[in-house]
Parts: C-alpha cells; sequence; structure tokens
C-alpha cells in the first residue's frame, strides 16, 4: 500500500467515506470478514464496480485485501478510523468553545438588556 502523509490520508479516508456503498462495505466487513464476490453479490454490483470501491477503501487504508487462491478477501484496516476520530474530536471541541463563548456573550446581552428597561409597575 502506498504510504501518505497525514493530511493525504484524511483526505483519502473522507473522500471514501463520502460514499454510501463504500460506508456500507465497512459496516458489513465490520461483521465479517467477505470476499470481493460476496459484496458485489450483496450490494447488488458489478464485480468490476465492487472491485473499483473496495482499492478506493484500500488507499485510504480503511480495507485490506488478501488474495488466496481465486478469491480476494477483505476485512477492515487494522489502523480503522483513529486518526479521523482524533480530527473530528478536535473541532468538535474548537466547536464547543466557541459556542460556550457565544452563550456568554447571549447571557450577557441579555443581562444588559433586563438592566436597561425601566422597571414596569
Amino acid at each position: 500500500m502506498v504510504q501518505f502523509s497525514a493530511t493525504a490520508r484524511l483526505d483519502a479516508s473522507f473522500a471514501a467515506l463520502s460514499d454510501a456503498t463504500r460506508r456500507g462495505v465497512l459496516e458489513q466487513l465490520a461483521r465479517a470478514e467477505a470476499s470481493i464476490t460476496d459484496l458485489a453479490e450483496r450490494f447488488h454490483m458489478t464485480l468490476t464496480g465492487m472491485k473499483k470501491h473496495i482499492h478506493v477503501l484500500e488507499r485510504a487504508g480503511l480495507v485490506v485485501t488478501e488474495k488466496i487462491g481465486r478469491v480476494r478477501t477483505c476485512r477492515l484496516g487494522v489502523q480503522g478510523l483513529t486518526e479521523e476520530a482524533a480530527w473530528i474530536a478536535g473541532y468538535h471541541q474548537l466547536w464547543n468553545a466557541r459556542f460556550d463563548a457565544l452563550d456568554e456573550i447571549i447571557a450577557e446581552l441579555k443581562a444588559k438588556e433586563n438592566k436597561d428597561e425601566p422597571e414596569r409597575h
């Protein structure tokens, strides 16, 4: 497999995950290893079409294939989605911090608005 830089690997992973069929293949492989032929049948695709999907997943490091005789078996990659999850977690923290700051600004504006309103009797 070609080694990617961290950025290129994330790009490859997210591109691979952008397709519903490839996400479905990952879900299937999370349950059990499968041959490309089995996956093609399960997803009602041609063998050539499934091979293309597997190639994209393999280049992203999400799937590993092994040829035994005439059968190419697929399984989830060992690395999984660890780097992707870490990348998403970093942005999750960033956005939570921004929303917390926005909540503080809104609370300050409401407090000022309530202070500036004349009392009604």
